[in-house]
């Protein structure tokens, strides 16, 4: 089989639409709407506007972005980004003392002064490097002791996943390469500005590879009519697929040099730049929209939360973030302010979990609420891993991190978008692998000033659960609309995206809406109200397990079992309040 017949068979394969093609449409901003005013499984967020708000002050509440970077010059985004107040822009001092010059909108983990950080590996590349220079000659009669041999074993398993990674990405690349250059082809041919299903329809092909490439065109076309909405998902998966086989997979490429910190310092923290942009914001500003794009401007869209100043911590690259960077973006934020974090991000590995362990106890005992997204791979969580995680290193015993049982490789986390997206440690930072199914885990030490979230669609029947999204039944807190959100991109752009990248940010609003207008509340409360006071689900719902699809109870998939509420949150935090303030 020569390379177009195999590629050519590849377009059968090819996941290139199966989220980002729907043929049904929403209503415009329908994450903030009532299901049974209008229709749609959102939050009522305009609903608790309209009747518990209006006319109500609230206290301004610092969330913080760690993601990819925010566009903070976005017409919709100017407004509500969060200002140093004590540092000067642009004058090239440490103004506050805090050691982040000019540290205006936020801090850059992952830059120097020089220079800022696009691409990266997934962090199964960088373990493989840090274990391959001990074991890539040895084999399995090669004496070893017992923790070298575990150890060996996990590296072996690696190794393996690493290659079907690279060998599905080469394919996904060779696929767009000729999609992309074919549609361009016939595009040109055509010769016309605006393309339509009926120009594909009149096309003659002049080969075979032209009539398959207008099958896919014209099967797409069909669902959803709109060519530059088309050739923006095929630029988009050829740049996936791309970035994937020159960075991500690449185990030749680091780097981590151009960042100028001391990597094997995992106490280090002053090292990056201030520019919270960096050269790839789409992802992070998109969040930031979610959250708080200015609801009194009559421009592009509304955010979950007013009065809410949004701090752009970047630390997440085209590629999975490295377990240092989370660590300092978390004590950053904390460290200025923020009472909310969101962290659209994940991965399948990780590092030095204690080290960002430290973090999350550190947000803890500062009274900050940290919202995490479950992750985009149709798993269950409970079984599978998506770090960062809730549960401890050090709460567990070396059983749960694998060290003393039958381990498997988790695929990769695919979210970065939620990339989301290695430090030398010791080896009992053993979290790169996926254990057996335990629920003694669950009843561990755990960060419960932590939200999983799991995205939903806006349809209230048994496609609730977003097709990709992330579940789990004692892992996954709640559920949030995550399916074609329209909000900010670079540029004062709008883009629908999906992704539970978009669901934690919705989260992450209704939460900062809470501490706004209820500041007393505390970080474990205010969890503890979102929770209580989900929009319960009913029916059974899809979900995907080994391959197949099942229906079950929406309790079997997240904690609450059911979707965030801002109307119903408010309310309950309303009562709260006034329960504590009488005693």
């Amino acid at each position: 089989m020569n390379f177009i017949q195999r590629t050519l068979l590849l377009f059968t394969f090819l996941p290139l639409f199966a989220v980002a093609q729907q043929k049904d449409k929403p209503v415009p901003n329908w994450q903030n709407l009532d299901l049974v005013k209008d229709g749609v499984m959102g939050v009522s967020t305009e609903k608790a506007y309209q009747e518990l708000l209006k006319g109500k002050k609230g206290a301004p509440v610092v969330v913080a972005v760690i993601d990819g970077g925010v566009d903070a010059q976005h017409e919709d985004l100017k407004s509500v980004m969060w200002s140093n107040p004590s540092e000067v822009a642009g004058n090239n001092k440490d103004d506050d003392k805090n050691g982040f010059t000019d540290d205006i909108h936020g801090w850059n983990f992952i830059g120097s002064p020089q220079y800022s950080v696009q691409y990266d590996n997934l962090e199964v590349v960088r373990l493989i490097r840090k274990y391959r220079e001990k074991y890539a000659s040895v084999v399995n009669s090669t004496p070893l002791s017992p923790d070298e041999r575990k150890e060996f074993n996990l590296y072996k398993q690696m190794v393996t996943d690493y290659m079907t990674k690279l060998e599905n990405a080469r394919m996904g690349y060779e696929s767009t390469s000729i999609l992309r250059k074919n549609v361009d082809s016939i595009a040109s041919r055509i010769g016309k500005k605006q393309l339509t299903l009926d120009d594909f329809e009149q096309y003659k092909a002049r080969n075979e590879i032209e009539s398959k490439v207008l099958k896919v065109v014209k099967s797409e076309l069909r669902k959803e009519h709109d060519y530059k909405k088309f050739k923006e998902d095929l630029d988009d998966a050829y740049k996936y697929y791309s970035s994937q086989v020159n960075y991500n997979l690449n185990i030749d490429f680091d780097p981590r040099d151009s960042v100028k910190d001391d990597y094997s310092n995992g106490a280090q923290y002053h090292y990056g730049n201030a520019d919270v942009k960096g050269p790839d914001a789409d992802h992070g500003t998109h969040v930031a929209g979610i959250i708080a794009a200015d609801r009194h401007n009559n421009k592009g869209v509304k955010g979950v939360a007013e009065n809410v100043q949004i701090m752009s911590v970047r630390t997440v690259p085209t590629g999975d973030e490295r377990d240092k960077d989370v660590a300092n973006a978390i004590r950053y934020a904390v460290d200025n302010g923020a009472k909310v974090i969101n962290m659209s991000f994940g991965k399948s590995y990780s590092w030095d979990k204690h080290l960002v362990d430290s973090a999350v106890r550190y947000a803890a005992s500062k009274d900050v609420l940290l919202v995490h997204a479950a992750g985009n791979d149709s798993k269950n969580t409970d079984i599978e891993n998506n770090f960062p995680t809730r549960i401890f290193a050090d709460s567990v015993d070396a059983n749960f991190w694998g060290m003393n049982r039958k381990v498997s490789i988790v695929p990769g986390a695919g979210q970065r978008p939620m990339g989301s997206m290695g430090m030398p440690g010791s080896p009992r930072s053993n979290a790169a692998v996926k254990v057996e199914p335990d629920t003694l885990k669950f009843t561990k030490p755990k960060a419960e000033n932590w939200i999983e979230v799991g995205a939903s669609h806006w349809k209230n029947d048994d496609d609730l659960v977003a097709s990709f999204s992330n579940y789990g039944r004692r892992s996954v807190d709640v559920f949030a609309p995550g399916v074609q959100i329209n909000s900010t991109m670079p540029g004062s752009k709008y883009k629908e995206n999906d992704g539970t990248s978009m669901a934690a940010p919705v989260v992450a609003g209704v939460a900062a809406l809470i501490r706004s207008y209820y500041p007393s509340l505390t970080a474990v409360q205010v969890k503890d109200i979102i929770m209580k006071s989900v929009t319960k689900v009913d029916q059974k719902v899809k979900v995907k397990e080994e391959g197949s699809t099942k229906r079950v109870k929406f309790s079997e998939v997240c904690i609450s079992g059911g979707v965030v509420n801002a109307y119903n949150a408010l309310q309950m935090a309303a009562d709260m309040q006034q329960r504590l303030s009488s005693k």
